[in-house]
């Protein structure tokens, strides 16, 4: 198998978490460029463009894989597959997903090829686990606005106490502030409770 993967290098480092098998042969790219009997193009650095989504397009019938959080099916064309690609998420073995069964089987081999396990989950913005930890952030940033506490003291007892990877603050500084904030607000459209704090918009934006 032939897989193309757009990346930088810590997304790199984090597919390769658990190592490439060895009868792939994997190209890494920072922009796209085509490559002939390609099987699979996995872009992790995915922008949501019209630009970037025709390129993509055009290189079908490769499987095409971005990393895609907030935007869904509908914003993306036929036969693409949505990951949860946030920076800190690939280091695990398993892939959060959302595909359709024509092309379910054909994730799941590309991903055992980097030794990973795929998670199908619904075509939602945010997926699962992304939402959870933007509202846990969320929830941190609430917090320290009314002084409860210091964000060291609250990354310490996050981690203590749920023994997560990392506190809110250091996980909404590894994702980047800007994408939680991007799907707090969209989430908020419909349910009031991902209202994002004025804090983290006052962070995100600076």
């Amino acid at each position: 198998m032939k897989i193309v993967v757009i990346a930088n290098e810590v997304l790199k480092g984090e597919l390769l978490a658990q190592q490439a098998v060895d009868n792939v042969v994997i190209e890494w790219q920072d922009e796209i460029t085509p490559v002939q009997g390609t099987d699979a193009y996995i872009d992790l650095l995915f922008n949501h463009s019209s630009e970037r989504i025709d390129k993509l397009k055009s290189l079908q019938p490769a499987t095409i894989i971005v990393n895609a959080v907030t935007a869904t099916f509908n914003e993306l064309p036929a036969g693409f597959i949505r990951i949860n690609g946030w920076n800190s998420f690939l280091k695990r073995n398993l892939v959060e997903a959302a595909g359709t069964d024509g092309n379910k089987k054909a994730a799941e081999k590309i991903f055992s090829c980097f030794n990973k396990l795929t998670e199908w989950v619904p075509d939602i913005p945010g997926f699962i686990t992304p939402r959870v930890i933007s509202m846990i952030i969320n929830e941190a940033y609430f917090t320290l606005d009314e002084k409860v506490s210091t964000k060291k003291e609250i990354d310490t007892a996050m981690k203590l106490g749920t023994n997560y990877p990392y506190g809110p603050f250091e996980w909404g500084a590894t994702i980047g502030l800007k994408n939680v904030y991007e799907l707090l607000t969209m989430l908020s459209k419909t349910n009031s409770r991902y209202t994002p704090s004025s804090l983290l918009q006052k962070e995100a934006s600076a």
